[in-house]
């Protein structure tokens, strides 16, 4: 086990800047960091504590996409911020150095790389104190968060707030940080002039949503996991959403459309696809896609591009669409590419 020492130097380690053809701010001037910052994000105080003023800077880069962003935020010196409720958006924070102290209503917790990360919710007042801090932070449309909740919980949309602390070392933690590090890297391959496809896009709010409405505890969570309770009527609503999904690969996926067309809750389609067919819908979309890029590539043109039909059905990562692809038909998209060519 590392010493509190050695944990303490771990956190003051610098951080490579990250998503830098995206920046939005960069000052060492306290008054424009706190206007600009807040156009972003939302007005905030920004103070830089009285003995550090002089070594204050900020840079805040942000890859926005439908219904979220990924961002990059660092602050030279020690800062207060104090943003109140966050009103239009939920915030997921991730240091990657530096330390920070956070409060959100009643809850007070400090935050470390690999080890703790906050989760700020709208309507909770908030107030934090950075120490030469960076931060990937996601941020999520209030409504869309709300919404999904309603639809896994069967209740009206209405306030959900969550445990602000997020543990990085267990298991949920670790696979929303993994998935905020692929994003992160996902916005830096496109670049600031890319663009993500709808389809893909869709993945990404569904997997986002899912690490913190069914991985993180909030108001809802005992109702999501009583509603779930459906799982056992699902066989005949599996089949209708399995053939809708089929019938609707090449579109992104959409959660809340796939119950009404099943008939049950969101939260009892994920754990009925588990159940009964052994996948989760990603995996089974994923599975379904698959199957649509090998037909294309089997009736391709010959100077198609593997990656413009790659992207067009979501892929992103094509190295591990390659992966997959060869695990499932026993051979490489370039290969079934050139069997159609020969």
């Amino acid at each position: 086990m590392m010493s509190a020492a050695v944990l303490e130097m771990s956190a003051r380690a610098p951080a490579a800047e990250r998503l830098a053809a995206f920046a939005r701010v960069t000052t060492d001037d306290v008054d424009e960091a706190a206007e600009q910052i807040g156009r972003i994000f939302c007005p905030h105080d920004l103070k830089p504590a009285a003995a550090r003023a002089a070594g204050f800077s900020a840079r805040h880069n942000c890859a926005a996409f439908e219904g979220f962003s990924i961002n990059y935020v660092a602050y030279g010196g020690s800062v207060s911020i104090d943003p109140g409720c966050l009103e239009r958006f939920f915030l997921v924070q991730v240091p990657l150095a530096g330390s920070a102290r956070i409060r959100a209503g009643h809850r007070e917790l400090d935050a470390a790389p690999d080890r703790t990360a906050s989760l700020l919710s709208p309507t909770i007042p908030t107030r934090m104190m950075w120490s030469d801090c960076a931060q990937a932070i996601l941020l999520l449309d209030r409504r869309m968060v709300e919404q999904r909740a309603a639809a896994l919980s069967g209740r009206a949309a209405g306030v959900v707030e969550f445990d602000p602390v997020i543990d990085l070392d267990a298991p949920s933690g670790r696979a929303l940080r993994a998935s905020l590090a692929g994003l992160m890297a996902l916005a830096e391959r496109l670049g600031s002039s890319g663009r993500l496809p709808p389809v893909a896009m869709a993945d990404w709010r569904e997997l986002l949503l899912d690490h913190l409405l069914n991985g993180q505890r909030h108001g809802l969570s005992d109702a999501i996991q009583t509603f779930s309770g459906q799982a056992e009527r699902l066989p005949r609503a599996l089949r209708a959403a399995r053939d809708h999904l089929a019938d609707k690969a090449g579109e992104p996926l959409d959660l809340a459309q796939l119950a009404c067309v099943s008939g049950v809750g969101i939260r009892a389609l994920q754990l009925g696809f588990r159940r009964h067919f052994g996948l989760s819908i990603s995996q089974m979309l994923l599975d379904m896609r698959l199957a649509g890029l090998h037909a294309r590539l089997a009736q391709a043109a010959p100077d198609a591009s593997i990656t413009d039909i790659a992207f067009d059905l979501g892929f992103t990562h094509l190295g591990r669409m390659a992966g997959a692809y060869r695990e499932k038909f026993g051979e490489t998209p370039s290969a079934t590419l050139r069997r159609r060519m020969s």
